[in-house]
């Protein structure tokens, strides 16, 4: 079993920044993929960033040139430094790890971003 623990997120002013971090522990298998998914009240869960245990990242076009995804392979832990926040980045962040076909999900941590 696998266990991710998110933590970073909050309120701030648009322009602001926050920085997520997620921890995953368990059976993890080496070779991986982590990330970000977010979900605002009335829409579908959306693909922010990821990263695969080798650096190659993916990022949502609504946030290239803005958020930045990393990783940490020894500590098992991805972080995603978000930048220029905008009042739409309101949602609440899960982090994710694909791993052999299994998808894991974190708890869930909320962002909101003020006008």
């Amino acid at each position: 079993q696998v266990q991710l623990v998110e933590s970073g997120g909050g309120l701030v002013q648009a322009g602001g920044s926050l920085r997520l971090s997620c921890a995953a522990s368990g059976n993890i298998f080496s070779t991986n993929y982590m990330g970000w998914y977010r979900q605002a009240p009335g829409s579908q869960r959306e693909l922010v960033a990821q990263i695969s245990t080798a650096g190659n990242t993916n990022y949502a076009d609504s946030v290239k040139g803005r958020f930045t995804i990393s990783r940490a392979n020894t500590k098992n832990t991805v972080y995603l430094q978000m930048n220029d926040l905008k009042p739409e980045d309101t949602a609440i962040y899960y982090c994710h790890l694909l791993a052999l076909g299994r998808l894991y999900w974190g708890q869930g941590t909320q962002v909101t971003v003020s006008s």
